[in-house]
C-alpha cells in the first residue's frame, strides 16, 4: 500500500483528507517531523485558515524548509487549498509575511461583484501538458487565489476572473480545490497523483 506522509499543521480538517486518501488506496501517515517529510515517499500538505498562522505553523515545526526541499527535488509532493497558496511568495491575507516562495508570485482577494468566500463547484481546465488534472468539476472553499503560475502547468477556473485551480510540475501538484471533497473527479485526481 502506497504511504502519504501528511503534514500536521493544525489548521487543517485532516479528517476528510485522510478517508479521502484512504478510498483511493494509500496509507496516510500524519507527521510534523520535517525529518519524516523530507523522507517520505509522498508528502500532503493541506490546510483550511490563515496563510500567517499556516506560515508561522511551518516555521515552528520545521516543515517549511522541508517542503521546500522536497519541492526543489521534484518529488511527489501535494498541496491542498491553504496548502496550495502556502508555496507561493506571499498572500494579501497576511501583509509582511513571506510563504515558501517555490512559486512565483503573491495570492491575493477576490474583487468585483462575486460571492466571498467562493463555496461551492467550479469547472476545472487544465493548460496543455497536465498530468493529474483533468477537465471537469471540483469543490472550491477559498477567498483568496493566484491568478498565474510562472513556470508551472496552470489549470484555471473562473469566479470574478480567470485564476489558478491547479498548478504541477514534475510529480508536485497543488491544488485550490478540495480533491477530498470532489467526489469522483477528486478520487480520480489523488489516484493519478499516488501512481506516479
Amino acid at each position: 500500500m502506497i504511504e502519504v506522509h501528511v503534514a500536521r499543521t493544525g489548521i487543517a480538517n485532516l479528517a476528510s483528507v485522510l478517508a479521502a486518501l484512504g478510498r483511493a488506496g494509500a496509507n496516510p501517515v500524519v507527521t510534523d517531523d520535517p525529518d519524516r517529510v523530507r523522507a517520505a515517499d509522498r508528502v500532503l500538505l493541506p490546510g483550511v485558515g490563515a496563510f500567517g498562522a499556516g506560515m508561522a505553523r511551518l516555521h515552528e515545526t520545521g516543515l517549511g524548509q522541508a517542503l521546500v526541499e522536497r519541492v526543489g527535488e521534484g518529488r511527489p509532493t501535494m498541496g491542498i487549498c491553504l496548502g496550495m497558496q502556502l508555496f507561493f511568495g506571499a498572500s494579501e491575507e497576511a501583509p509582511g509575511v513571506e510563504g515558501l516562495g517555490v512559486v512565483r508570485g503573491a495570492v491575493t482577494r477576490f474583487t468585483g461583484p462575486v460571492r466571498v468566500p467562493q463555496l461551492g463547484w467550479n469547472e476545472v481546465t487544465p493548460e496543455p501538458g497536465a498530468r493529474f488534472v483533468s477537465p471537469g468539476f471540483a469543490y472550491f472553499a477559498n477567498s483568496y487565489r493566484a491568478t498565474r503560475a510562472p513556470d508551472w502547468v496552470a489549470c484555471h477556473a473562473e469566479h470574478g476572473g480567470r485564476f489558478v485551480a491547479a498548478c504541477e510540475r514534475g510529480d508536485v501538484l497543488l491544488c485550490q480545490f478540495h480533491p477530498e471533497l470532489s467526489g469522483a473527479y477528486g478520487h480520480a485526481l489523488l489516484s493519478r497523483w499516488l501512481a506516479c
